[in-house]
């Protein structure tokens, strides 16, 4: 078990435990002595096992650049009508609400929380800030989960930002922390060369692979290589996520 600081301060969790009680905000940034980084994440419908890259959930277009009601600025709640999407209730919940087309474009909100959405059915949503420039309907505005939320093992064709890489096990729809940063055993594909970049792989999910040219425009870097990669193993590497 290793014991977490956030910069000085002790947390609740230590980095190999998995609770069905949320201890700490999503994201929040942790630290070992020896200077691993971590991310507090709650895990989607399936175990993380350990060893695996992880990404966060994907967006739902039909939340994106909604045409917006009318919004007061000062306003922390609102009724929402998104595309032909359903959601859970506070699938939003730590996430982030964007004005992308003014009045008000490049404003970003935290959400505080939500009913169950319905499909194209409107909700009222509930901001933790208030709104900075009032929102017309020539305004449009659009919904992102916490990138912590709901984080799944990497796909062969990622949907999401990587988000880290699981030490241990975390229970489905439980908390736990991701490694980001500094030494951490992941699934290799391939055998790449030691001190060479890696990317989430695409061709076995949840691993990496050796870095391309070709692959960049859509890879995430993951970091670097420790030793010299065997395929379908666990290895060294020096995440470099976040």
């Amino acid at each position: 078990m290793a014991n977490l600081v956030d910069s000085v301060v002790g947390l609740a969790q230590d980095s190999f435990t998995s609770s069905s009680t949320q201890l700490h905000p999503l994201g929040t940034r942790a630290y070992t002595t020896d200077g691993r980084r971590y991310r507090y994440a709650q895990a989607g419908a399936t175990n993380l096992v350990a060893g695996t890259l992880i990404q966060g959930a994907a967006p739902l277009a039909n939340h994106l650049a909604r045409t917006a009601p009318a919004v007061a600025i000062g306003d922390t709640s609102f009724t929402f009508t998104p595309g032909a999407t359903a959601g859970a209730a506070n699938l939003y919940a730590e996430g982030y609400l964007q004005v992308d087309v003014t009045p008000g474009a490049g404003y970003t909100y935290q959400v505080s929380g939500h009913a169950a959405i319905s499909s194209s059915t409107a909700f009222t949503l509930t901001l933790k800030d208030s709104i900075q420039v009032a929102l017309t309907s020539t305004s449009r505005i659009g919904l992102m989960p916490n990138p912590y939320k709901n984080v799944i093992k990497t796909p062969t064709t990622i949907t999401a930002k990587v988000v880290g890489v699981a030490g241990y096990i975390i229970t489905a729809t439980e908390y736990g922390w991701l490694n980001t940063w500094g030494a951490c055993s992941v699934l290799i594909n391939g055998t790449p060369a030691i001190t060479a970049s890696v990317i989430n792989g695409a061709t076995t999910a949840g691993s990496v692979d050796v870095w391309t040219a070709a692959a960049q425009p859509t890879a995430n870097l993951v970091g670097a290589m420790m030793q010299v990669g065997v395929s379908t193993k666990y290895n060294f590497v020096f995440l470099e996520i976040d």
